[in-house]
């Protein structure tokens, strides 16, 4: 019997001198470590970041700062409408953007074309959806004022403040004060300051002062309750009764039109609403949702569709009943990475929205709102310390609105993944 530890062909060194295998072990060892150490100083960085953000936020967390409006001073500061936006915005992008990157992501995978056209078609989609992953967000701010804001000026100059082309769900008042709050009609008398509410036909008219006997309104909380109305003349004699002036105006009062919009009021063009903005985020996470559902469609295995096929399902039922549930967890996680990045941009926010500064909550779709990223931007550009520690408690906010968009997107990615396995 022959010693095989002499042949050449059987050695496992291949005929090659030992040092050299000893060599790229060498360089295998020091690689890893490399990537050991690597990972570790990041992971070392972000724990050091993740502590000071918590050691300078968690004395600023406060129902104050939870519950309370901007606020010149910093102890009396808080981020209740920029927390309210940030739900509205990030939970309406999640409902437009999910059903659309998931369809247009099923019938690039799923429904191949058949002609040469139509798969010419597809490529040149698939090719744009790469490249718009990696477009920067201020592209998209500047894409989505121009496309949602003012709908590529198809209503002229409509696109103004206050100026919609067509809207529904809005009621305008001419807002008048009476005499009383002019000291110098009143000669001393006390009388109480009271705001009139004329309602307006049609928002182009001017406003005008009402004659005698025209319908008003007065707030009594959050109610309109009708009050007669008497115009008098200034330049002639004032009524004497404190009562009369009281709910009298000027015959030459101008006055200043309101509006009173109901939860569902909606304008074309869109204007910089909490609408304009969910639409400009869909933009921006849009081919990463769609990119990430196409790669968890390719994940499923082929034997699943042809053993859907082979008894008789059509193809939509196969999409339907098997791929699109064994591609859920992949299309959840995708879908955590996408929010991810829509609940901390800036930037197109910043271009659609233009306010930093607001005191209100969004009431409606087309309600004016602000963001967290905002709100922590304008405290940490002051230079009072209060703010930059009330800016580091809105951080540890920020992340707990964000981790809880992800566990909601991680138990339905778990309950959908227990069935196929």
């Amino acid at each position: 019997m022959s010693d095989t530890s002499t042949n050449p062909s059987t050695n496992p060194t291949d005929g090659k001198p030992a040092t050299d295998n000893r060599r790229r072990m060498r360089t295998d060892a020091r690689f890893r470590r490399l990537c050991v150490g690597i990972a570790t100083i990041s992971v070392l960085v972000l724990v050091l970041l993740l502590a000071s953000i918590l050691y300078q936020g968690i004395p600023a967390l406060s129902w104050t700062l939870l519950g309370g409006t901007p606020e010149p001073e910093p102890t009396d500061a808080g981020m209740f409408p920029a927390i309210m936006g940030t739900i509205w915005i990030c939970t309406l992008c999640a409902a437009i953007t999910l059903p659309i990157g998931v369809a247009t992501a099923v019938l690039l995978e799923e429904f191949k074309p058949r002609t040469k056209i139509a798969a010419w078609f597809y490529s040149v989609i698939q090719l744009n959806i790469s490249n718009l992953a990696g477009v920067p967000s201020v592209v998209y701010g500047i894409l989505g004022l121009t496309a949602f804001v003012s709908m590529f000026s198809f209503f002229g100059n409509a696109s103004k403040p206050g100026q919609a082309a067509w809207e529904v769900g809005a009621t305008y008042y001419d807002q008048f004060t009476n005499l009383g709050s002019d000291p110098f009609l009143t000669m001393g008398e006390e009388v109480d300051e009271r705001y009139f509410l004329v309602p307006v036909e049609n928002r182009a008219d001017p406003p005008t002062v009402p004659a005698d006997g025209m319908k008003a309104f007065e707030n009594d909380g959050d109610r309109l309750v009708p009050v007669e109305v008497h115009v008098v003349d200034t330049m002639g004699e004032l009524p004497t009764d404190p009562e009369v002036l009281s709910a009298s105006i000027d015959s030459a009062a101008v006055p200043g039109r309101i509006s009173e919009k109901s939860w569902y009021y909606f304008q074309l063009p869109l204007g910089r609403g909490v609408l304009a903005g969910a639409l400009t985020l869909m933009l921006v996470i849009l081919p990463v949702i769609i990119i990430s559902t196409q790669e968890s469609l390719r994940a499923v295995p082929s034997s699943l569709r042809d053993g859907a096929l082979g008894i008789g399902a059509t193809p939509w039922q196969v999409v339907w009943h098997v791929t699109l549930p064994s591609a859920i967890p992949g299309i959840m996680t995708g879908s955590i990475l996408a929010m991810s990045r829509a609940i901390g941009e800036t930037a197109p926010i910043l271009i659609i929205a233009g306010i930093v500064y607001i005191r209100t909550a969004p009431q409606h779709l087309m309600d004016s709102y602000t963001v967290m990223p905002l709100q922590i931007y304008n405290w940490t550009s002051r230079p009072q310390e209060d703010f930059h520690q009330l800016a580091a408690g809105g951080i540890i906010v920020l992340l707990g609105i964000l981790l809880s968009f992800n566990a909601i997107a991680v138990v339905i990615r778990q309950r959908m993944q227990k069935p196929l396995s």
